[in-house]
């Protein structure tokens, strides 16, 4: 029986920060360690604040810039921790394979600004916005155009893509319904689109380490 393919290393990397973190913040909600008051902290320093693009006083020297990036490693609590580790690690790994790690590492940055971006363009008021769905709908956007670059003639392919688009619009509504409202998901519509536009390139371009080292 063949081995299974080693885990790839940058999505245990990216998934132990965004465990570590969040175990921490859990720990200090149950007042085992620190004080309930470091998750509202971790969001003051980390989450995207779209204030902080217009005239609020940031906290720290470059937190308007920095935000783009630490917003995508806290999450709202388990429930919203596991769904996206879980999509992590599933759509991760189909793009790590035809990417490399160096190439997913820049997949995930530019996915994750892509989602920031499109939240403060669209966001009508204020309420940071946590999580690492931007980057996780990036993967998805990027696969969807891979799978549209890679399918079959005819119309039957092409009905089989649009059906996992319009899949992921319907799970959007659910997780809106489900959330109360409080889906970011101008930060998904960011990352897909963002990735859907890296998918052509992607698939043109190799970016595994043997043409990035």
């Amino acid at each position: 029986m063949p081995k299974a393919p080693p885990a790839p290393l940058i999505i245990l990397a990216i998934l132990a920060v965004i465990i570590g973190i969040e175990a921490v913040l859990q720990a200090a909600d149950q007042g085992w360690i620190g004080t309930r008051r470091w998750r509202s902290l971790a969001y003051q320093f980390g989450a995207f604040w779209p204030g902080l693009l217009d005239t609020w006083e940031p906290n720290y020297i470059g937190q308007p810039a920095a935000m783009f990036v630490t917003y995508a490693f806290l999450h709202g609590g388990l429930e919203h921790l596991l769904g996206n580790a879980v999509t992590l690690w599933s759509l991760g790994r189909i793009v790590v394979a035809r990417t490399g790690q160096r190439g997913f590492l820049a997949v995930f940055a530019l996915t994750s600004l892509g989602g920031a971006l499109c939240f403060a363009a669209l966001s009508p008021g204020t309420t940071p916005m946590v999580g690492a769905s931007g980057a996780l709908f990036g993967l998805a956007g990027i696969w969807v155009g891979w799978q549209w670059q890679d399918r079959a003639p005819g119309i039957g392919p092409m009905l089989r893509v649009s059906g996992i688009v319009a899949l992921l619009i319907a799970l959007n509504v659910a997780l809106f319904w489900w959330y109360g409202g409080s889906l970011a998901w101008q930060t998904h519509l960011g990352g897909f689109g963002a990735g859907l536009g890296m998918a052509g390139w992607l698939g043109r371009v190799s970016l595994d380490r043997g043409h990035l080292s």
